[in-house]
């Protein structure tokens, strides 16, 4: 029985249940125009999926529910026969919604059935499309629905409580060094056939907005005369503007000296501040001309997504790119009908990147090829803007713009030692950060699954040692998916502080945080636990608890350990707690198989830093001339990872060059293995002492509980 992916499976579907709760049965069986079809033939449709695709060849003995339905409900798979025509299925007032939603009960009890039995550990690639693809049509129902609805005089709400994507600044241009770089999907996990395989282009250095254009720089742009102005825009999207008469963006109406706009929340007020949506790639590509700035290209969009620079990436509007939607380098689709899935449709229209707000979470992925003909614009789209690299800018200019960072001086000095090191931290760039994540779903790599069933085990007992009305600081919080199981069994908490380096993950974070955990206080905070500066306010007049998990302290050094947690203690203050997880001493098989796989995800890992310094830095590291090196130092009682050269070479980096000698190490990581005796000691040095630990079954991690 594979209960996680049938637990998957049923929460996909009892969603897409969600969100027809709102609609009457006339709201279910209309079509309001040939490209959206109706909420019914949706939740059909996805039923027929898994009919067709899985219960009918893979389950023994099933018998369809309706033979009728592989007419009715086929979308577009020639090779499963004719179907009923697409504009045409608003028409299908019979069979009626009850027998609907009885043919979706039919499939899913047999679907658990398939679920139950051996033959799914051969089917998990096609029940992930599966899924994949009722996400999709749940994105697709509420455009359709919006849709329907804006056609209604009376502008009824979806939902009233539906929350709008919003803004607080305008965005600012990110400068990309551009090189050699990787495209495509990262990792072993679900992805579309289209995001493959992953492949090197070359891109040109350019600058990218980290924030998507706001529907008050639209205004700004309709007020110079943007749909009148003939100069701006495509000759074909000139036509389009004369006539369908586009004045505005899809769903904006007038009222008096100002607009409205139709959203799922019914007719509202435009915010300013909000990205603009619902506009076709005619009207984005007329705002960047106007703007004197450009679409990016799909290649500059991803690069720039994976470097941590961009927000407003997945949660906002889906962004057009100036990329033509085409076959990657070496793609070929399918064989079967489920081949007909992405790759038929690879002429004619244009990629979209990122997600939107009605995209269901988790769906979207930084490698992510939505698609759309250039004139559409009832889906969920925005743009964000690109330009080159300013004809006048200097070659010393732009080496100052370019390498004044953190990372570039880091990069310099960390090159020009004798013994050459790079801190840990810039790992974690997004690449970087979708290949931990890959690395954390290996075999080999056990501290992570270890840490989380630990805090699984020990939430309750934990929770003892957090006050009434206490403020959970995390350092490093990322996404705060382990300390949820924190949050959900310490209700007598009364503010979370996620502190991160990443304003962009904050902000994603928090904003879910908020959605789970309506009555706590979320009070994120952009730093780096490595410099702390002063409390958060939300913390002062509050008890202190910081939550420091993954081992993290395992990368400092011992004498920087002891500084950091000295640190942590002046930060908190009296009375404080520190909850910290650790990795423990094991045998070194166990460790060096953690940090060296057999699929080789350290290593891209490792030598992403690399991919990173030729992007971010003007790099001309020939990455195959590295190789991943992991190993025991048992002086020091951690494992450490180098990238070694494989020959004599000069390397470019940051504006100067560097000289590796033939199996010249690079020190990349240390991950520094304890014993409750190391935990009790180095506590002690930093004036701590250990309150409570717990320690998981082999292979062992620790949770301690700090208290100064």
């Amino acid at each position: 029985m594979n209960s996680s992916l049938l637990e998957r499976y049923l929460s996909v579907r009892r969603y897409s249940e969600s969100l027809i709760s709102p609609l009457s049965d006339e709201d279910m069986v209309v079509q309001s125009m040939s490209d959206a079809s109706p909420a019914k033939w949706h939740v059909a449709h996805t039923t027929w999926f898994f009919e067709t695709f899985l219960l009918v060849p893979h389950l023994p003995g099933y018998q369809t529910f309706d033979p009728t339905f592989a007419y009715l409900f086929n979308s577009y798979y020639e090779a499963l026969g004719p179907r009923h025509p697409r504009p045409q299925r608003g028409l299908l007032s019979r069979p009626p919604l009850a027998r609907i939603r009885d043919y979706r009960r039919h499939v899913d009890e047999h679907m658990q059935g398939l679920l139950n039995s051996p033959a799914a550990a051969n089917l998990s690639d096609l029940i992930d499309l599966g899924l994949a693809h009722e996400e999709q049509h749940q994105e697709l129902l509420l455009m359709d629905i919006l849709h329907l609805f804006s056609l209604s005089p009376l502008k009824p709400a979806y939902a009233a409580n539906w929350r709008e994507p919003s803004g607080d600044r305008p965005g600012h241009y990110q400068l990309m060094a551009g090189g050699m770089v990787e495209l495509g999907h990262i990792g072993e996990e679900f992805s579309f056939d289209n995001e493959n395989p992953r492949h090197a282009t070359w891109l040109q250095p350019f600058e990218i907005s980290d924030r998507l254009v706001s529907n008050g720089e639209w205004l700004a742009f309709m007020a110079d005369g943007g749909y009148q102005r003939a100069e701006l825009w495509l000759s074909e999207g000139w036509n389009k503007v004369q006539e369908d008469g586009w004045q505005a963006p899809l769903y904006w109406q007038p009222q008096g000296q100002s607009w409205q706009q139709m959203s799922l929340a019914g007719l509202r007020g435009i915010d300013a501040a909000a990205p603009v949506m619902h506009i076709s790639y005619y009207e984005a590509c007329a705002y960047a001309t106007w703007a004197n700035a450009r679409l990016p290209t799909e290649t500059e969009w991803e690069i720039a997504a994976r470097s941590g620079l961009l927000e407003q990436i997945e949660d906002s509007a889906w962004q057009w790119t100036q990329s033509a939607y085409a076959p990657y380098p070496g793609f070929h689709p399918a064989a079967s009908a489920v081949g007909e899935y992405n790759g038929k449709f690879m002429v004619s229209q244009l990629v979209l990147r990122g997600g939107a707000c009605v995209t269901p979470r988790g769906h979207s992925r930084l490698s992510y090829r939505n698609f759309f003909y250039p004139g559409q614009r009832w889906m969920f789209s925005g743009l964000r803007l690109a330009r080159d690299l300013a004809s006048q800018q200097t070659g010393e200019d732009e080496s100052v713009a370019r390498y004044s960072s953190a990372f570039s001086q880091d990069v310099r000095n960390g090159l020009g030692k004798p013994e050459k090191s790079l801190a840990p931290k810039y790992f974690y760039d997004a690449a970087g950060s979708e290949l931990f994540e890959a690395i954390c779903r290996t075999r080999e790599y056990y501290p992570t699954r270890a840490e989380t069933a630990l805090l699984k085990d020990i939430a309750n007992e934990l929770s003892t040692c957090i006050p009434d009305g206490a403020a959970l600081i995390e350092f490093g919080s990322g996404a705060s998916i382990k300390t949820r199981l924190l949050l959900e069994a310490s209700p007598q908490l009364d503010v979370y502080i996620p502190l991160d380096i990443s304003e962009s993950a904050l902000r994603k974070a928090t904003v879910q945080l908020q959605k789970d955990y309506p009555a706590l206080w979320v009070a994120p905070e952009v730093g780096d636990f490595c410099h702390l500066g002063d409390l958060p306010n939300a913390a002062r007049t509050r008890l202190r608890v910081a939550f420091f998990p993954g081992s993290t302290l395992g990368n400092f050094c011992q004498q920087d350990s002891v500084d950091f947690l000295r640190a942590v203690r002046t930060f908190l203050g009296t009375d404080a707690r520190l909850i910290v997880g650790l990795d423990m001493l094991k045998d070194i098989a166990t460790l060096e198989a953690a940090y060296d796989d057999a699929d080789g995800i350290t290593a891209q890992f490792n030598k992403n830093l690399l991919t990173r310094i030729n992007r971010e830095l003007g790099g001309t590291f020939n990455i195959e001339q590295f190789l991943h090196v992991a190993e025991w130092n048992p002086e020091q009682s951690c494992m450490e990872m180098f990238l070694v050269s494989t020959q004599e070479q000069d390397v470019e980096a940051a504006g100067q060059s560097f000289h590796f000698s033939e199996g010249e190490r690079l020190h990349t990581e240390c991950s520094h293995k304890y014993t409750p005796d190391s935990v009790r000691r180095l506590a002690e040095q930093a004036g701590w002492t250990v309150e409570r630990q717990w320690l998981s079954p082999a292979p062992q991690v620790g949770i301690f509980v700090l208290h100064g």
